[in-house]
């Protein structure tokens, strides 16, 4: 309804409304003034049933604590779920700590041995140290041997044996590969020692316990020991190249590098070249049957063996030399010298009267 409409009716209630206070209304005004007093009616009701200010305000205030809940509510379940979850964390953690402390002792074939077997490949991956990481495989490898000695006390079955020998195999072969890869690159002629005995020790070790082993393991001991044997010349090539310009062949094997073969061309800047001893060689033209001199150790002072300094000790069981007499030391005369004299003065009466003589000389 437009603007005019509205004007229009809005006029006509209100000549109405005149009306009907005047008394001249018609019967339909009768309705219309029923109407005006239930509006009114209405209008005093509310105004009646209205709340307090008291009753407004507290009902403000529950408002405002359910809406607060509301916003509060998914925080505290965001809380309630982290720390759920942390206390699962430490949890596990716990429980993490206390199986690998149980299974420190577990041997091939326990149900432990593989938490065990984590918890070193965990301490390998912690280390960054290439030698070091050589070292732990090598410690593995020696556990393994160790584990091994256990499980022929309590006769374990075979299967316990396969286990602790392949992983006695995993870990000497990446052992030995670090260590001859860093000696190469570094040199270290004691590391290779040590690596062969080591290598010597820990076959003794397997040998003694292959017999106390089942017939079906046995030849899985063999198999370590011959690897071993291996381990061992591998150490010996490597520690006899490593003075030569070629070490290796640049080629690797289960074992690490490869020793090269042929002659040697010594490398003088190497750090593992040794300075041979200097020895001297007779002359061509001396006698095959006379012996070389030998090079008598460096001594604090020399002593002149051309002239005795005491008496000589008679051999044992023989007539004591003649004893000769020192010669007195010979004094070289100093002649005199001798001074030409001087030639006599030469004096020559004046010339000239008046004038001194004439000196020569």
């Amino acid at each position: 309804m437009g603007v005019p409409g509205w004007f229009a009716r809005e006029r006509a209630d209100g000549d109405r409304f005149a009306d009907l206070v005047d008394g001249t209304g018609s019967p339909d005004d009768d309705e219309f003034a029923h109407e005006l007093a239930l509006v009114g009616g209405l209008r005093e009701l509310g105004a009646s049933g209205a709340p307090d200010a008291e009753t407004r305000q507290r009902i403000r205030d529950e408002i405002a604590g359910r809406l607060a809940e509301a916003e509060a509510s998914p925080k505290r379940r965001g809380h309630a779920v982290a720390n759920l979850a942390a206390a699962a964390v430490a949890l596990v953690l716990a429980l993490g700590g206390i199986t690998l402390l149980l299974s420190k002792d577990a041997l091939p074939g326990d149900p432990l041995y593989g938490i065990k077997r984590a918890g070193e490949s965990a301490a390998l991956g912690l280390t960054f140290d290439e030698r070091d990481k050589a070292k732990k495989h090598l410690e593995f490898a020696a556990n393994r041997v160790g584990e091994l000695d256990e499980l022929t006390r309590q006769e374990a079955p075979t299967e316990a044996y396969f286990t602790g020998l392949a992983d006695f195999e995993t870990d000497l072969r990446a052992g030995v590969s670090q260590l001859t890869a860093l000696v190469t690159d570094q040199g270290g002629q004691t590391r290779l020692t040590e690596l062969r005995t080591w290598a010597r020790q820990q076959s003794d070790r397997l040998g003694l316990q292959s017999g106390n082993a089942p017939a079906e393991a046995r030849d899985k001991f063999t198999a370590a020991r011959v690897l071993l044997d291996k381990v061992q010349a591998r150490t010996t090539d490597l520690g006899s190249r490593l003075v030569c310009y070629t070490i290796t062949t640049g080629s690797s094997d289960d074992l690490g590098a490869v020793p090269a073969a042929g002659d040697c061309v010594r490398d003088p800047d190497s750090p593992n070249a040794a300075v041979p001893p200097l020895t001297s060689t007779p002359p061509s033209s001396a006698p095959a049957e006379s012996p070389a001199p030998s090079s008598a150790p460096p001594s604090s002072s020399v002593v002149d063996t051309a002239t005795p300094t005491g008496p000589l000790a008679p051999p044992t069981g023989g007539t004591p030399p003649p004893v000769v007499a020192t010669p007195p030391p010979t004094t070289r005369t100093v002649p005199p010298t001798t001074t030409t004299p001087k030639p006599p003065l030469i004096s020559i009466p004046p010339l000239i009267p008046g004038l001194p003589p004439i000196t020569i000389g």
